[in-house]
């Protein structure tokens, strides 16, 4: 029996103070079931950044990689997480958290489908989402930029209809929050 292989790193020192804090803070924001799910985010931004090193002294080094230095930035670029004109070195200043932001958790959250991270974690996980005419039940879907016009309610969900109470809450609370936001703007403008 084959086991699979593991797809996160852990930290290398369980208790320090001030990364339990910001671990902490992160998972109450992006509404993160474990710390597992936080630990396989950093460990996609930390490949990033070492193979984007690699790629570099390659370069130093005399070999020709456009090709390959071409096709990493064109995955970067659809997943949102490096601009069509930026530098792939860029690419080294990618964090945790924008690996985070292109979760399909928080795309939902983000889009208005749900009132908190968490809802939108159980949404995806109880299939009233869909991504095109895919039904994702990971939370921790990478969305990619030309999918992410394509989330939303599934068609056979209660969901779907505008009349639903969740949806007229989410709405709602969505106007509210707009208002809100206009006004402290309109606040701060008038302070400068």
């Amino acid at each position: 029996m084959w086991r699979q292989k593991k797809t996160w790193e852990g930290p290398n020192h369980p208790w320090k103070k001030d990364r339990l804090e910001f671990e902490k803070e992160l998972m109450r924001y992006y509404g993160l079931k474990n710390k597992k799910e936080l630990w396989k985010a950093a460990t996609i931004a930390r490949k990033i950044r070492k193979y984007v090193r690699y790629l570099n002294a390659k370069r130093a080094a005399g070999f020709d990689i456009s090709e390959e230095e071409k096709r990493f930035k064109q995955k970067l670029v659809k997943y949102g997480l490096l601009n069509p004109d930026d530098e792939l070195t860029m690419a080294l200043n990618i964090t945790v958290k924008e690996i985070l932001e292109r979760r399909l958790q928080t795309i939902v959250w983000r889009k208005g489908l749900a009132k908190t991270s968490k809802q939108a974690r159980q949404l995806i996980v109880h299939k009233h989402i869909v991504v095109g005419d895919r039904v994702i039940t990971s939370p921790g879907y990478l969305v990619k930029k030309e999918e992410e016009d394509l989330v939303k309610y599934h068609p056979y969900s209660p969901l779907a209809s505008p009349e639903h109470p969740l949806r007229k809450f989410i709405e709602g609370k969505i106007e509210n929050i707009t208002q809100e936001e206009q006004s402290e703007q309109a606040e701060v403008v008038s302070e400068q």
